[in-house]
């Protein structure tokens, strides 16, 4: 229910910039509280707004400083997340798209999931760039489920893990 009254929001800023943006969120949020009688529709996933490598310079991030920002194990670690070891996989690839991450994803995109995802779950290992594969660390996962949504054409299967 609560997220049914900010269906619109992040599509306003997309649709209309941000001046309209904010004057369509302040309106849906504090006038009509999420009742208006409209949804506005999205004209395109996230996985197909990923644009290829060769448009982009990379970036160099500073060194965590572990006061304010901090290295991935630290912060995966603060995370609490678990998950047993017998556990079976809750990220697998979908096998009738099982050449996309080494053919278009990382040939195409430069592999974006290794950037994207916040827990490092997944990573391109191998010595010679035609030769890197696909490793996928799921027990690093924190379960954002940004790899099923952002992946180019969403390959990932994401399962729900196993609970306690």
């Amino acid at each position: 229910d609560e997220l049914y009254q900010v269906r619109n929001c992040h599509q306003a800023f997309a649709k209309w910039g941000v001046g309209g943006g904010l004057i369509y969120n302040g309106l849906a949020t504090h006038i009509t509280k999420g009742r208006e009688p409209w949804t506005l529709e999205h004209s395109h996933t996230d996985a197909e707004s990923t644009k290829p490598a060769k448009n982009f310079t990379p970036k160099k991030y500073p060194a965590p400083d572990g006061k304010l920002t901090f290295d991935l194990l630290t912060n995966l670690q603060r995370s609490g997340t678990y998950h047993a070891d017998d556990q079976p996989a809750h990220l697998r690839i979908k096998p009738e798209l099982a050449d996309v991450p080494k053919n278009t994803s990382l040939q195409v995109y430069g592999g974006p999931e290794q950037r994207f995802c916040p827990a490092g779950v997944y990573e391109y290992v191998g010595d010679e760039e035609n030769k890197k594969e696909l490793v996928i660390n799921a027990q690093n996962c924190v379960h954002c489920k940004c790899c099923s949504i952002k992946m180019h054409k969403e390959y990932i299967d994401w399962t729900v893990p196993e609970g306690g």
